[in-house]
């Protein structure tokens, strides 16, 4: 092998551990935690629109499901049994009409249960208007022009916040269509991306005298006298 094919393989070589180190960094930066649980309206009829939001959701690598509003009695025990064994990663309930009640029902039944949900976003609930007995984040976006939304209030027991946005000035937007909005869905997405990654932790650099000591101690000079006799000592 002459020393211009050596040459150009170490440059190739050189090239592939840029080029690795270099994207390891995107790849560690971060990664997603939790669960997000979404609950249709009634009779599995309508709120198709959250299986699109799930569906964006799962492309950022968060992992979605969808559920009918009726579930989520046994949602919440689930919900809160898995993340009480991962660490507590969070959870999100997400829920359209009915399945908005049942959100917040959900929420109610997982504290509980020992564990409150990190976030809850409704769109339109329609049976309920207080939430109480629960902690964490909820959004409400809902309509008070269109018969069925309303604002959530605070109500006994609850110690999280409450968020509600009004879109009754939003064009095209009703009760039936307000959970397939995509200006809505990118908002939420965004803001579940804020919620459900955790950053790779900076490796921390050693410090301290202890870090900069090389190992074994420092050696003396190679001119350096060699140590006098102790006093009293015999030839021997």
């Amino acid at each position: 092998m002459t020393s211009a094919v050596r040459v150009l393989l170490a440059l190739v070589a050189s090239l592939a551990v840029l080029i690795v180190s270099a994207s390891a960094p995107a790849r560690a930066q971060a990664r997603t935690m939790g669960q997000v649980y979404l609950m249709r309206g009634i009779a599995n009829m309508f709120s198709y629109g959250l299986d699109d939001l799930a569906t964006k959701l799962r492309t950022q690598g968060i992992e979605a499901n969808v559920y009918q509003f009726d579930e989520w009695q046994d949602l919440a025990q689930k919900a809160v049994s898995w993340s009480l064994s991962h660490n507590r990663e969070p959870i999100v309930i997400i829920g359209h009409s009915l399945g908005a009640d049942a959100a917040v029902h959900m929420a109610q039944r997982m504290t509980s249960l020992g564990l409150s949900p990190t976030l809850v976003i409704t769109f339109d609930p329609v049976g309920l208007n207080m939430v109480q007995e629960t902690g964490g984040r909820f959004i409400n976006y809902y309509q008070s022009n269109n018969g069925f939304g309303q604002e959530l209030v605070d109500g006994p027991g609850f110690t999280g916040s409450i968020d509600n946005r009004d879109m009754k000035n939003m064009p095209g937007i009703n009760h039936f269509n307000l959970e397939k909005s995509p200006v809505l869905h990118e908002q939420v997405v965004q803001l579940l991306k804020s919620v459900m990654t955790r950053k790779a932790r900076a490796p921390v650099p050693a410090s301290g005298p202890e870090a900069a000591r090389p190992a074994g101690g420092p050696k003396p000079p190679a001119n350096a006298p060699a140590r006098a006799p102790q006093a009293g000592a015999g030839a021997g």
